[in-house]
């Protein structure tokens, strides 16, 4: 039993708050989708030489899509490209973190992929984070289904083997923001009107240790500790300032400046870069998978109080009365 520890709740319980599994700490537990033993959808077959003989401009694709994400990989460059497309805000359901996972595990297991970048289909939108329905007037069934498929999320996005670029097209609030923070490098889109961060706080809601690990990692401890503490969302210059994004372009150039930093970072070795980048981030996964358990009991507790149940309530009432 971990040690117990003061909770932002004025009670003493388990730190848990956690997730995190690299492919060797994936486990199957009830009620989840045994995602690691689904099969490939490509097959694993490594990635072939381009053809001397391949007309100019056909590009070897493949492509798969759901209902909330869209991808389309290029096997001669060894990159996807991975799309939101679940308007009107990209939020984070249960069935839009399954289909994520999903659409990971599918390109890591493909040899032929080597990065992706991951970006909007939605206007001036990147995802506005977890679906506060899917937190609200369901059982604790539900409750822990759900919770289990963001650490799934975060878990394979954070730990993956392949190189990952977020090209933010748009706000990105709350789990959005986690999405962001767990890619290797962030570029957004040079508009002031769109914002980022962890803005939990604001809702009454205490982001969890590894959302705090994965924003330390980032923007550096002082930083996280008032901006997650204020609930802060950053227009797109002062995230830069901070280190939340690496880099500012013009929108129109987003795309062409996110294919050439995964252009340079694949220019490295691969395994050079994958075991560097696990030597960086084992902590943060490893505290995550040791208290998972924990960690969704902690967050079905939490988000089944009356008092927490009654500010979603609101916020659901004030986001009505917004959109009429």
């Amino acid at each position: 039993m971990p040690r117990p520890v003061q909770s932002g709740f004025g009670e003493r319980t388990p730190h848990l708050w956690g997730l995190c599994c690299s492919r060797p700490y994936l486990s199957v537990s009830p009620g989840v989708l045994p995602l690691c033993c689904r099969p490939p959808a490509w097959g694993r077959a490594a990635r072939p030489p381009p053809s001397p003989l391949q007309p100019p401009g056909l590009v070897p694709c493949r492509s798969f899509s759901n209902n909330k994400i869209q991808v389309e990989l290029d096997e001669s460059s060894g990159v996807a490209m991975m799309k939101f497309k679940s308007p009107p805000v990209n939020s984070l359901s249960l069935e839009f973190l399954t289909e994520f996972s999903i659409s990971l595990e599918k390109l890591e297991n493909n040899r032929a992929c080597r990065g992706v970048i991951i970006t909007s289909a939605v206007p001036k939108i990147f995802s506005s984070g977890l679906d506060i329905t899917e937190m609200c007037g369901k059982s604790v069934e539900h409750y822990a289904e759900f919770w289990r498929a963001v650490q799934e999320m975060w878990l394979r996005l954070y730990g993956s083997n392949m190189v990952t670029v977020a090209a933010v097209n748009g706000s990105s609030p709350a789990g959005g923001c986690l999405c962001a923070l767990s890619c290797d490098y962030r570029i957004m889109a040079e508009n002031p009107k769109f914002s980022i961060g962890l803005n939990e706080a604001q809702l009454g809601i205490v982001a969890p240790f590894w959302f705090k690990d994965t924003f330390v990692n980032v923007v550096g401890y002082r930083i996280a500790e008032r901006s997650l503490q204020l609930g802060s969302l950053h227009p797109a210059p002062e995230a830069h300032k901070l280190g939340l994004v690496d880099e500012l372009v013009p929108e129109e150039k987003l795309m062409e400046k996110a294919a050439a930093v995964m252009a340079q970072w694949l220019a490295l070795p691969d395994h050079a870069r994958q075991l560097t980048k696990s030597m960086m981030r084992k902590a943060v996964l490893d505290r995550l998978v040791a208290h998972r358990e924990e960690d969704i009991k902690n967050f079905v507790t939490f988000v089944s109080k009356e008092s927490i149940q009654k500010s979603l309530r609101m916020y659901m009432e004030m986001l009505k009365k917004r959109k009429s």
